[in-house]
């Protein structure tokens, strides 16, 4: 159980959630950093990249941001690694690579 509340999603990990998941408070989505277990990451070729949204619309998490140049990036503190996007993308500008530890 988390005993003090934390001010960002920097603070919060997975080691800081109720054991099963549950979520104890409404709407405490952004305060939790969910990213640091995943497995891939996309990589964004902006060359490529016709700026369609598609990413942004089908992201299951909301873990992809529009810049302000108007390219879609995704946010790597909430992105989990599904690749959703990558799939989406009709110009394959996205990609996914392993997700290695420094």
């Amino acid at each position: 159980m988390v005993e003090k509340k934390l001010k960002s999603a920097y603070e919060f990990t997975w080691k800081n959630m109720e054991v099963g998941n549950i979520i104890t408070e409404p709407g405490n989505a952004s305060a939790r950093k969910t990213g640091d277990w995943r497995s891939n990451r996309p990589i964004l070729d902006k060359e490529q990249c016709s700026k369609c949204a598609f990413c942004w619309i089908y992201c299951p998490d909301a873990a992809i941001k529009q810049e302000e140049d108007g390219y879609f990036v995704s946010d790597l503190y909430y992105c989990k690694g599904c690749g959703i996007c990558a799939n989406v993308c009709p110009k394959k500008a996205i990609t996914m690579i392993e997700e290695v530890e420094e």
